[in-house]
Parts: C-alpha cells; sequence; structure tokens
C-alpha cells in the first residue's frame, strides 16, 4: 500500500470541519459534519453503524482532509442528530427503503457539489451493517464515479452482493474482528470478501480465540449487547494502526493511483494456484492481456508471490516452468528491476544465454534509472542485492560491465 499521502497530510492545511444540513427528498434534515480539504481532490463519503453517529469518523475524515481528500460524514435518519426515524425500524418497509434511497443520494450530492471535490473520483466508507449497506448500495448508485470502498463489520443484501460480484475493477477494503460483538459479522464479511471480483481487494482480519456469543441483532434495540471496541469503528481503539491502514488505503485508491491498489495475494488465490499447474502461466498471461486491454494499469496478482512461484520452479529444476511464469512477471511489472533479475536467472540456468543477458541489462538500466527496484520493496539493502545478482549474471556470461 502506498504511504506517501503522509507527506501530503503535512503539506495540506485544511480549514476546520463544518457542521451542514443537508434535506432529504421528504424534508427531513440530516446533519452531517463536511471536512473540506486544502485544496482541489478527491471526496469520501462516510456512513456510521446504527449504535454510532458521524463523529465516530472524526479522527478518519481530519486525517483525509489533511490527505487532500474532502470528507462528509453523515447522521442516518433517526440517528444523532438527524431528524425523522430509524429507517431499519420502519415497519413501512416500501416507503423506508424509498426514503433510505432518498437520503444517500442527498448526501452523496452534496458531497459531490462542493467547490475542488473532484466528483469524478470518489469514496465511499461504512461501518457496521447499517453502514456498510449504505456504502455498497450508494457505490451501486455511482458505479462510473465510485473508485474505492472501505467496509468495516457489516453486510448487504443481495443486491450489493451481486454489485461487487460485477464490479471487477473497484478496490475494496474489507476489516473484521473475530470477537465482533454482533456475530455473525465475521461470516458475513467473508461473504463479501469472496464475493468482491475485483483482484484490488484486501482483507484485514483480527483473530480472536473464538467468536463473541449471539445476543442481539445490531440494528435493533441498541444498547443490548455491550461494546467491546471490535465492531465498526469502534475497532479505532482497539486497534490503533487501523486508522491509518483505512485513511492509507483511500489516499491510495483515491489520490496515488485512483481506482487502483496493489493485487493482494488472497484476493489472486485462484490465479497464483494457477500459475502451479502446467498451462497456467500461458491462460493468465490471456487473461492479464484481456484486462489491460480494458485498463492499461490493471494487475491480476502480487508481483513477488508470483515471483516466488517462479522461482519455485527454478529451484525445482524446471526451467520452462520457471521462464514461463517469470516472463508473465516480466511483463505484468515490466518497470521491475527484481522482475527482470530473476527471469535472466532462470534464462541462464536454461542455457538462454542472449535471453539472459538481456534481461539482466534491463534490470541493471531500471536501477541505473533510479526508477524504483520492484512493487514491493525499493530499500537500499534490495537494490544492491539485485544489482549483485544482475551483474553476477553477466560475469558468468562473460559479459563486461
Amino acid at each position: 500500500m502506498c504511504t506517501g499521502w503522509g507527506a501530503a497530510a503535512q503539506a495540506q492545511r485544511p480549514p476546520a470541519p463544518r457542521r451542514v444540513d443537508l434535506q432529504a427528498p421528504d424534508g427531513i434534515v440530516l446533519k452531517a459534519t463536511y471536512f473540506a480539504a486544502g485544496a482541489p481532490g478527491p471526496g469520501v463519503l462516510l456512513f456510521h453503524q446504527s449504535n454510532r453517529t458521524r463523529g465516530s469518523w472524526d479522527d478518519v475524515s481530519a486525517r483525509l482532509a489533511a490527505a487532500g481528500i474532502h470528507a462528509l460524514a453523515v447522521d442516518s435518519r433517526g440517528h444523532g442528530d438527524s431528524g425523522g426515524h430509524d429507517n431499519a425500524t420502519d415497519p413501512d418497509r416500501a416507503g423506508a427503503e424509498r426514503r433510505r434511497l432518498g437520503d444517500l443520494d442527498a448526501a452523496y450530492g452534496f458531497l459531490v457539489a462542493q467547490r475542488g471535490v473532484r466528483r469524478e473520483v470518489i469514496g465511499i466508507a461504512g461501518a457496521g451493517a447499517l453502514g456498510v449497506s449504505d456504502a455498497v448500495e450508494t457505490a451501486r448508485r455511482h458505479p462510473a464515479e465510485v473508485k474505492s470502498l472501505a467496509l468495516l463489520s457489516g453486510e448487504t443484501l443481495r443486491p450489493g452482493i451481486e454489485f461487487l460480484r460485477r464490479a471487477t475493477r473497484l478496490p475494496a477494503l474489507f476489516v473484521v474482528s473475530d470477537a465482533d460483538e454482533y456475530p455473525p459479522t465475521v461470516e458475513a464479511m467473508e461473504l463479501l470478501y469472496v464475493s468482491a471480483s475485483s483482484p484490488a481487494k484486501k482483507l484485514v482480519h483480527y483473530p480472536a480465540p473464538h467468536e463473541a456469543p449471539w445476543l442481539w441483532y445490531e440494528p435493533f434495540d441498541v444498547g443490548k449487547v455491550p461494546a467491546g471496541g471490535h465492531h465498526g469503528t469502534d475497532m479505532f481503539a482497539t486497534h490503533p494502526e487501523l486508522l491509518e491502514i483505512v485513511v492509507g488505503w483511500l489516499a491510495t485508491t483515491l489520490v496515488a493511483t485512483p481506482g487502483h491498489a496493489p493485487a493482494d495475494p488472497l484476493a489472486a488465490a485462484a490465479i497464483l494456484n494457477r500459475l502451479q499447474i502446467p498451462g497456467g502461466a500461458a491462460e493468465v498471461t490471456r487473461q492479464l492481456l484481456d484486462a489491460r486491454a480494458e485498463d492499461p494499469r490493471a494487475q491480476l496478482f502480487p508481483e513477488i508471490s508470483a515471483g516466488i512461484v517462479g522461482f519455485d520452479f527454478l529451484r525445482a529444476g524446471d526451467t520452462k516452468s520457471a521462464i514461463e511464469v517469470l516472463e508473465l512477471v516480466a511483463l505484468a511489472y515490466a518497470q521491475s528491476a527484481d522482475a527482470h533479475d530473476n527471469l535472466a536467472d532462470a534464462c541462464l540456468a536454461a542455457g538462454q544465454r542472449e535471453r539472459a543477458r538481456q534481461e539482466a541489462e534491463k534490470a541493471l538500466a531500471i536501477l541505473d534509472s533510479r526508477a524504483a527496484a520492484s512493487s514491493w520493496s525499493d530499500t537500499p539493502e534490495r537494490r544492491a542485492e539485485i544489482r549483485r545478482d544482475a551483474e553476477k549474471v553477466l560475469r558468468q556470461l562473460g559479459v563486461a560491465r
């Protein structure tokens, strides 16, 4: 994950947050807090869980604004300072759903209408059953503009799951704790994660010896279940690093690489498994080329994970399979010195001397250009190790440098 958002945070001086009123289509006033960034940039809409209010997102919103991202946190109807009755407990189910969608549209419309907000680059974050459902539904209603999701401890209904299944290019962060006070939240979040088809997804799963006992439903009769710090935005206090994870995710997918996130090994599990069977590399190569035809920046697997597969073949003496996999890695990560160096090693082992020379020289040229050594590591130590190995390949080939 990109950490460059920290420098952006230091450079921005956002104005103080301000309380705003949003008018729903039926006239109900929804209360919200708007955290403007100090310069034009993306926007993020934040929805709270049913036992909290918009204030539970304050720390995230302030950091987003400092990172150049305009943030709007909204009190849902019947919660916090907002008027009306809670849609989840309204016996008029059809009317409640109509009002809920109107509320979501009012919040989204306010955010994208604000000065400086890049309305084509929007992120949505949601916590709990209420917030996650609202976040996914808002993304479903604006698929072209929403470029990132961050979902904590919740679930969504069938239309939302189908949307995640169809959204093959939507980066999404999923966060859950085994100790969540509202089981089966873990299983619900895992279902969302496996349903999401984008390879740009990440699961943060906090383990516990066992799941918490079921006591009551989250959206109803708030207060029946004692808070334990393991549900939704409550996790920011229990797991302080989560704040940076969520802000970093949104900054990466909205500022550094809008609509894109590094491929994750868990998300790419099927592809990594396919690379380990005969013909798998050729099949994945076709998939990559198809994906690149739609999105030139698409990545289907992490560089390092696929590189390990290729080197495992090489260590086992299967140079043919090693070259097939490492060629794919070098294609996917063409600007990685590490990828070309690994391919040079495999070609040398296979007796492909000219190809080995070409790949080693590519690796050294990338290092000499001061570009990043790879997608996963660019430390001085790693750069030095790649250089040593590439130069070793050239020496074995009798090439002076």
